[in-house]
């Protein structure tokens, strides 16, 4: 795959494109980036862990003014992780250059966020509600915005945000450019959308122009009362660094207690969490301090951990986005990667349905020895490979997912920023405090 565009940009990006691992773009980089350069409003589909953040990116970046001193793109999403994230791909693709960005997100002080405002940034990124409060006092002028980007328009188009969004765009002038990302877009949107946008130029990149899948999907059906159980053991693999997902913070607080009593280190993020809650968790995360990091949907976008070599679905979700949203944390740019479902049997049926539309091969596991085994190696009364590829002998002996080199052009991982909330380490039977969960175990 060319890279022929990566020659037409500023030297100091070009520079930093050299000094990365991509070898080549991706499909949804190729089609999108010498579009956005034209001017041209899109409407982008592309699976998760395909490069979208840089296919808008990049070209925003090439066509900073420095003679204007003052905001010319204006980028949104749906959470303040993802913003953070995006914030941490400008600094890093800016670098050499005099183009600055800030990043403003709800939940933090407003003062200090002001103050940002008065450096004029080139590039704003943040969450709808903080971004619109801005506008609304004229500290943001859209009318000098360029362009505005919709990261994940499929969660900023619903009621919640709907109204936020629509107020954000029109309160920027006319001939604005609009693009409009996400790695699943509903039919719904795609007609909210349309409104919106000059003459779009509509761009989905499918499963059939990416590189073969190196993920499997793997799962086990258990009784509730023992997934706990199940999870436990999965953990106590070597070499695992799993993201594992639960319904709701009421779930996650019950279900950290029973690690914790079986003696193993957990991390967990979801949205009612402190700024330094989040940074501390995700450190440790990235340190290895603990192989799970519990999370409630709110980490399923946009999160790019490094090496992540499983994501485990604890609570099946209910709908098939959340499920390839959540599965496509590990796996990404090409890397391998393992996704285990622990189901019971209602949640088996929905699973098999969500493989489905989704024309994935789901491979059963059951549970043998504390062990996830397959059925096969059962009945030859030689259990012990489990399934995952790498070290036979272990269900999670696989290689940790990271960034093949000179895989695919989309951002390496990395964001140091706020990104989860809260850790806890078990170690004794006596159950320790952990930050935030008391309060929260009756929430949703």
């Amino acid at each position: 795959m060319s890279t022929t565009f990566i020659n037409t940009l500023q030297p100091f990006i070009q520079k930093l494109w050299e000094n990365s691992e991509f070898a080549a773009a991706t499909p949804v980089q190729e089609k999108a980036i010498p579009v956005i350069l034209d001017g041209k409003d899109v409407l982008v589909e592309s699976p998760t862990g395909t490069g979208k953040t840089l296919a808008y990116l990049l070209p925003i970046i090439e066509r900073i003014d420095l003679s204007k001193q003052h905001p010319q793109a204006l980028i949104v999403a749906p959470s303040k992780e993802l913003a953070m994230q995006i914030f941490e791909q400008i600094q890093k693709w800016t670098e050499g250059s005099d183009i600055s960005g800030a990043s403003f997100i709800g939940g933090a002080n407003v003062k200090r966020q002001l103050e940002k405002l008065k450096k004029k940034p080139h590039i704003l990124v943040g969450t709808p509600g903080r971004l619109q409060e801005l506008i609304q006092m004229k500290k943001i002028k859209m009318h000098e915005v360029q362009t505005i980007v919709m990261d994940e328009a499929d969660q900023l188009f619903v009621p919640e945000h709907k109204k936020t969004i629509e107020n954000i765009i029109k309160s920027s002038m006319q001939e604005r450019q609009l693009l409009l990302f996400s790695a699943t877009l509903k039919e719904e949107t795609e007609k909210q959308a349309v409104n919106l946008l000059k003459e779009p130029l509509v761009i989905k990149v499918t499963k059939e122009d990416l590189p073969p899948a190196r993920v499997e999907h793997l799962y086990a059906v258990v009784d509730q009362r023992d997934k706990a159980n199940v999870l436990a053991n999965l953990l106590r693999e070597p070499g695992i660094k799993a993201l594992a997902f639960v319904r709701d913070i009421g779930n996650l607080a019950v279900l950290t207690e029973k690690l914790l009593y079986k003696q193993l280190n957990v991390g967990f993020l979801h949205s009612e969490s402190s700024k330094q809650e989040r940074e501390n968790a995700m450190k440790n995360f990235r340190k290895d301090e603990y192989p799970v990091l519990l999370a409630t949907d709110v980490a399923a976008r946009g999160l790019d951990i490094k090496e992540l070599s499983h994501v485990i679905h604890y609570d099946l979700p209910e709908e098939v986005e959340s499920y390839v949203h959540r599965s496509g944390r590990t796996g990404r740019q090409g890397a391998e990667g393992t996704v285990i479902s622990i189901v019971s049997e209602r949640e088996e049926r929905k699973l098999k349905q969500f493989a489905r539309e989704l024309g994935l091969k789901l491979e059963k596991r059951v549970v043998f020895g504390g062990k996830l085994v397959s059925e096969d190696e059962l009945k030859s009364g030689k259990p012990g490979s489990g399934g995952g590829r790498g070290t036979k002998g272990s269900f999670v002996g696989k290689k940790k997912a990271g960034s093949s080199k000179g895989s695919f052009g989309q951002q390496k991982t990395g964001a140091k920023a706020e990104v989860a909330s809260g850790s806890s380490k078990g170690g004794g039977k006596a159950k320790p405090k952990k930050p935030g969960l008391k309060k929260q175990v009756k929430k949703k």
